[in-house]
């Protein structure tokens, strides 16, 4: 196996236009890792504080402050708003279709970020984070589908992980940009940070206004005419290529022979392997979310300066470098190691590395030393996190359901990862700050983390199917033919849906026939045919001859 990761040579066409629209697509993990991270710097801000200070004393410098209860709210309302929003995205998506769903979820996120840069008081602000929320909700449950839905096999999962690169992106340029600000003296200091939200925004409406709607959702819609303009520009071939026409035949017979077994309402979703489906990414995207990771981003610059930890402005800033940087290993191993194995050496590196944090806070949580041991696990877990579990969720989660069901299962799972995303904004600081009525947990939090690594490990084991370069359709054929996940590396595709849609009339069963009974009754077809043909060819009567079915 080479270092490289290269186009299979039998693949025709380019695979340039549909890795550059994946890549720019991946831009909306810019809003979605911003917006979420420059809230843990404005709250950290001076000038901030004692605008939207409702009278509470900080009790660690005694200077005005917004209380837990109220920063739990200011925090968590944006995870909310995600929540509905990422619910809402399927009905969006289905509806208005891919590129325009993302361009109205661009609109919605507008509206809130113009609500934070107005206010001077928290109702107005957590109100604006509310319908910011909704918007990034929306984007970041079609942004997956977009891109899952129009990358070549080969190199999905790394398309797809690009947008946990953008995410990891706007992390770093929110704490930048808070640290810029923070300082300041007067409105600027928060109002600047949350007004460069409106360039995103004009960026991504910008670029999905001349980039093509996904070949699939076209199909869903029955107008192959278009699916196969749009298949045409993504892979650089005529209309009219084979390869082309093979491809789309294969995403059309494999929509049909789903649609041919019942209807794709949300209660469908929960039956059979589509139900096991999205149980999976629903726990793995909830499970993303409990590995700790959020609290770092969000209240990491509280907790550092809490911890003794001088400059915690710029250790945020150090830990969201090691983000950006740490992803990039991820997008070469989810091809080259594939899903399973990535998975399960990151949540067992996460689970090391928050115990060792953990421990050393707890035992002597006032020595220099034991700030240095802090800050250089954080960056080690975060390390793992985003080079495993961080872009990787996505990546399975978008490749795992069938397209009739795809953007219902993806707005579930998406609402998954926002709903634990908005407990843990919720609770953490209940969890770690003192006080009446307070846990008051300190650094013994990461215990709590590191035991939820530790589930993932053995979740990867039991739940995760391997599906490095398996087409979309060949997933299907995958949950249909493989009962256990971890036996899913061994599995190889032998049938085409085009054909399954052929033989199901003669299949015992017909129509509720499963994809293991179509295939032996192909496979004893094409047995009978190859006999035959040696009876007629080499006059031995087929009788010295064995086959296998």
């Amino acid at each position: 196996m080479g270092i490289m990761i290269k186009k299979p040579e039998h693949v025709a066409g380019s695979a340039v236009p549909a890795i550059l629209i994946g890549l720019f697509v991946a831009f909306g993990g810019v809003l979605y890792g911003y917006d979420t991270g420059t809230i843990g710097g404005i709250l950290a801000m001076p000038y901030w504080r004692n605008l939207f200070s409702t009278g509470y004393k900080n009790t660690e410098d005694g200077l005005p402050d917004v209380s837990p209860s109220q920063s739990s709210e200011i925090v968590s309302l944006l995870s909310a708003g995600t929540f509905f929003g990422a619910l809402a995205a399927a009905p969006m998506a289905d509806l208005l279709g891919r590129r325009l769903g993302l361009i109205a979820s661009n609109a919605v996120f507008t509206v809130g970020v113009i609500m934070q840069t107005a206010a001077t008081a928290i109702p107005l602000f957590v109100a604006g984070r509310f319908f910011a929320g909704f918007g990034v909700g929306l984007i970041s449950a079609i942004i997956p589908l977009y891109q899952s839905e129009t990358a070549p096999k080969w190199i999905r999962g790394a398309i797809v992980g690009c947008y946990q690169l953008a995410i990891t992106i706007g992390l770093l340029i929110a704490a930048i940009v808070d640290n810029s600000t923070k300082d300041r003296n007067d409105t600027g200091s928060y109002r600047i940070p949350i007004a460069v939200q409106f360039a995103w925004a004009i960026i991504m409406v910008v670029g999905m206004l001349i980039l093509p709607e996904t070949p699939r959702f076209f199909i869903k819609q029955g107008k192959n005419a278009n699916a196969a303009k749009s298949l045409s520009r993504l892979r650089r071939l005529d209309v009219d290529h084979p390869a082309l026409i093979e491809e789309l035949a294969e995403i059309q017979a494999n929509h049909e022979y789903e649609m041919s077994l019942g209807k794709s309402t949300y209660i469908d979703c929960f039956k059979g392997t589509v139900g096991k489906r999205l149980m999976t990414g629903c726990l793995l995207q909830s499970l993303q979310q409990l590995t700790g990771v959020n609290f770092i981003f969000y209240y990491g610059t509280s907790f550092f300066s809490n911890s003794g930890i001088s400059n915690s402005f710029t250790v945020t800033v150090i830990t969201n470098v090691v983000n950006v940087c740490s992803t990039f290993p991820g997008l070469y191993l989810v091809e080259k190691w594939g899903r399973r194995p990535l998975l399960l050496l990151g949540a067992v590196g996460m689970f090391i590395c928050q115990y060792i944090i953990a421990i050393a806070g707890t035992v002597d949580p006032d020595n220099p030393a034991t700030n240095k041991v802090l800050i250089a696990f954080v960056c080690v877990y975060i390390y793992f996190f985003a080079s495993s579990w961080g872009p990787v969720a996505w990546v399975v989660t978008g490749e795992l359901f069938p397209l009739k069901s795809r953007a219902k299962c993806l707005s579930m799972t998406t609402a998954s990862n926002w709903l634990l995303n908005w407990a843990i904004a919720y609770a953490t600081p209940y969890m770690v700050n003192g006080g009446a009525g307070n846990a008051n947990l300190q650094s013994k939090v990461f215990f709590v983390w590191g035991g939820f690594c530790l589930i993932c490990a053995f979740f990867t084991w039991g739940l995760i199917y391997e599906t490095k370069g398996l087409s979309l359709e060949q997933v299907d054929e995958l949950y249909g033919k493989c009962s256990t996940a971890w036996k899913s590396k061994a599995f190889r595709p032998t049938i085409s849906f085009a054909e399954v849609q052929e033989a199901r009339g003669s299949v015992v069963g017909g129509r509720h026939a499963s994809l293991a009974d179509i295939e032996a009754d192909m496979g004893r077809k094409r047995s009978v045919a190859h006999l035959e043909g040696g009876v007629g060819g080499n006059g031995y009567g087929g009788e010295k001859a064995t086959y296998e079915v």
